[in-house]
């Protein structure tokens, strides 16, 4: 007997750019809202959507065009504050996810004091956020807010070829007309199945093919 090829995690490194940003309707109000700056109507914005959903590439897609920086939320501290005083524009992910509240208090003032911009994304609306400073409350609800919306059809047969595409994997559109009615319609479930198609077709060595789904699915 063979024995069976054991797959190794070499990672993938996802596209960020502008161009490689799937518009449907759910997120074309997002996407409209990084296209038009700096013409906002305030100095900041609120983006919400579901894990997975492309509030990071939206995210790389403002910090390449306003030429500023991007870091998760749980990094932002006050020590790094004096780094990010010449950016023109931050954008701050996942501010729902925990943390330095003050850091981001104080991030807030400076870049508005500067005249410079700021991004927070977060899964839910900012009124949901588990903000316990009164103050920052009060002024991350005074942004604008846009959201993504659930993925519809067009995006999710979109970003299951930019999944395999990031993964340097081909398919037929024999794969996606399976994939689609059958699978869990959310993009992180999108994500995970296609990292466990991938996984499944390199330790079998085969190609992905409509059997080999069908053993995925239903295993």
């Amino acid at each position: 007997m063979q024995p069976r090829q054991i797959p190794l995690e070499f990672g993938h490194q996802p596209a960020f750019s502008a161009e490689d940003f799937l518009v449907t309707a759910c997120n074309a109000e997002a996407h409209g809202w990084i296209g038009r700056w700096p013409d906002w109507p305030g100095f900041g914005l609120a983006l919400t959507g579901p894990a997975g959903s492309g509030k990071s590439h939206l995210a790389h897609v403002f910090a390449a065009k306003s030429g500023g920086a991007i870091l998760p939320a749980a990094s932002l501290r006050g020590e790094t504050l004096p780094a990010l005083a010449a950016c023109p524009a931050v954008a701050v992910e996942d501010v729902d996810q925990g943390l330095d509240e003050t850091a981001l208090f104080h991030l807030y003032n400076m870049l508005r004091e500067n005249r410079h911009t700021l991004l927070v994304s977060g899964r839910a609306a900012p009124a949901r956020w588990p903000l316990t400073l009164p103050d920052l409350r009060s002024r991350l609800l005074a942004l604008p807010v846009t959201a993504i919306g659930a993925p519809d059809d067009a995006l999710l047969q979109a970003l299951l070829l930019k999944l395999f595409s990031d993964r340097q994997l081909r398919v037929g559109p024999d794969v996606l007309a399976y994939l689609l009615p059958r699978m869990q319609r959310s993009f992180d479930a999108a994500r995970a199945l296609v990292a466990e198609i991938d996984r499944v077709a390199l330790a079998r060595q085969r190609a992905i093919t409509v059997p080999l789904l069908r053993d995925v699915l239903e295993g």
